[in-house]
């Protein structure tokens, strides 16, 4: 007998695309998802699989080298580093327009509105905007208005939404969490990349570190949009390109390989943008155990948190790989009545 499963989907930047590799495994051992919880990429990988177009969206990032990502990056001046328009205007073309009660398995995203410092479950409404404002990561992309909320990252306070998901009456609920410090030591699949465009998307990551911004915003407006933006300078990538912080600078100091590449040294944050990242990182992780605690689920897949940093998101390949080798050693474990 097909057993039912409920999934949740949690918090966790670019580690997120292990989700796939979750459902993936799932799906090839016959489990039928029948209802998704998800939370910042959770839910961007849930909704996006939940309308029936992961397929399209797995080969798009798979095929994403670091300049295409570099292309992806419209800079903001603003509250995030990035807009995010480029990056959500592609998953609205995979998807299309559809609202969440149109799905045909049944679907919450899960965000924070700053506003009433409230979690938000989106249940209903466009599919789309959902998966934006549950992606809206702090310092990374620009927070989401709708109506008078200031909408951010679900993970602000709820990284693994489980809740949402104990009444589904399925037979199973599996939680991915993306922030687990277990010590298995889990490696990446090597994929070589060349050096220069690393050494160029570092470095863009870092001097965006540099320009958190301020926030205005544009009264009357009750539409869920995007934080408004200034016009961006004629050539935004020279201006990227600004001098750097004292930390990004000392951090390409770092020692290099023999081949000349540049090693990463991990003893703190390269930049303010990863300071944030990293403390938002932590708040994530304890708040995933207490979830973890409070509602625990059949079946816990765990992704390491060092698996990489949070805003690699040129490392779908890896990722991908890694979260179907995670969810196999579980789900064989599982089985068998190890767990």
């Amino acid at each position: 007998m097909t057993k039912r499963v409920a999934l949740v989907l949690g918090a966790g930047g670019a580690r997120g695309y292990a989700h796939i590799g979750v459902i993936e495994e799932l799906e090839a051992r016959g489990y039928q998802i029948a209802c998704i919880a998800g939370c910042s990429m959770g839910a961007v990988i849930g909704g996006i699989h939940a309308a029936g177009k992961l397929k399209e969206y797995r080969d798009w990032t798979q095929s994403l080298d670091y300049l295409d990502v570099l292309r992806l990056l419209d800079v903001s001046f603003r509250l995030g580093a990035i807009r995010g328009e480029k990056v959500f205007g592609k998953i609205r073309e995979i998807v299309g327009e559809i609202n969440i009660e149109q799905l045909p398995i049944t679907f919450t995203a899960v965000a924070t509105d700053l506003t009433n410092q409230q979690e938000i479950w989106f249940q209903e409404g466009c599919l789309h905007q959902a998966m934006r404002a549950s992606a809206a990561i702090p310092s990374l992309f620009t927070p989401v208005l709708q109506g008078k909320r200031m909408l951010v990252d679900g993970g602000l306070l709820n990284p693994l939404p489980i809740v949402p998901v104990v009444s589904s009456h399925c037979d199973l609920i599996v939680a991915v969490n993306l922030n687990s410090t277990n010590q298995k030591n889990y490696q990446l699949p090597v994929i070589e990349r060349p050096p220069a465009l690393k050494s160029r998307f570092d470095l863009l990551m870092n001097s965006l570190g540099s320009r958190l911004p301020s926030f205005r915003r544009k009264n009357g407006d009750d539409e869920l949009l995007l934080a408004e933006e200034p016009a961006a300078p004629s050539n935004p990538w020279a201006e990227t390109a600004a001098p750097q912080s004292a930390a990004a600078a000392e951090s390409e100091g770092a020692t290099k390989s023999a081949s000349g590449s540049r090693v990463a040294d991990i003893s703190g944050p390269a930049s303010l943008l990863e300071l944030i990242n990293q403390s938002f990182e932590a708040m994530q992780t304890s708040l995933a155990q207490y979830k973890i605690a409070g509602y625990p689920p059949d079946i816990l897949i765990n992704v390491p948190r060092r698996a990489c940093r949070f805003f690699e998101f040129y490392k779908a390949p890896e990722l991908i790989m890694l979260g179907r080798q995670i969810a196999r050693e579980t789900l064989d474990k599982y089985e068998r009545g190890d767990i």
